[in-house]
Parts: C-alpha cells; sequence; structure tokens
C-alpha cells in the first residue's frame, strides 16, 4: 500500500538553524533517501517552499478566491514529503520514524487512495 509521509516541522527553528546544521541534516536526508531507495520502498519525494511563498485556492459561489500563505494557522508546517509503497502500516510506521524531521517535528502517515 501506498502512504503520503507528510513532514512538520517549525519552519522558524528550521531558518534559524546554523549552515552547519541545515547541512548535517541534508547529509542525513540524503542518507534516508538511499536508504529506501536500496530497499525499494521510495516512490518519491519533495522538500516544500515555506508556506510565506504559499498560495491558497477556493472556490466560492464559483468565484476563484486566492490569499498568501496557507489555509491554517499552526505551529507546525507542511515543509515535505515522501511517498513510499509499503507492506503495511506498520513498515509505513517504522519508515517514517526514520525521517530526520521525526525528531524535531512530527510525519504524518497518510494511506493513499487506491482506485
Amino acid at each position: 500500500m501506498r502512504y503520503a509521509l507528510l513532514i512538520c516541522t517549525e519552519e522558524k527553528a528550521d531558518a534559524e538553524r546554523s549552515p552547519s546544521e541545515g547541512s548535517t541534516q541534508m547529509g542525513e536526508y540524503v542518507a534516508f533517501g538511499e536508504e529506501m531507495g536500496r530497499r525499494g520502498v521510495l516512490e518519491g519525494g519533495e522538500r516544500l517552499r515555506p508556506t510565506s511563498d504559499a498560495t491558497t485556492v477556493r472556490v466560492r459561489d464559483g468565484e476563484v478566491v486566492t490569499s498568501d500563505g496557507p489555509f491554517a494557522e499552526t505551529k507546525e508546517q507542511i515543509g515535505g514529503f515522501f511517498l513510499v509503497n509499503a507492506q503495511d502500516l506498520d513498515e509505513a510506521i517504522e519508515i517514517a520514524a526514520k525521517i530526520p524531521g521525526a525528531r524535531h517535528g512530527s510525519v504524518e502517515v497518510r494511506p493513499v487512495w487506491e482506485m
């Protein structure tokens, strides 16, 4: 079954990391990607631009309404995601726990609708 692993962290804390800390964390993400690639479970993933670059779209009474930023104010923001093909929820959780962002934020494990 496919799962989206949504990496949620505090953008402010991410922005305050030193270049050295950022480089270390990027290396950890590369290692994670390589390990999951070897296991054959990784289908894709991307880092997202900050919420300051986001646009929220709504359609109300047939009119398209846009606003800058995310829909909801939250402490943590989705900063990226991985798409994995795991045997079951337990394996998806095991994979999510290896994502570096899980140590200082959270990773939401969400099953993908299969048609």
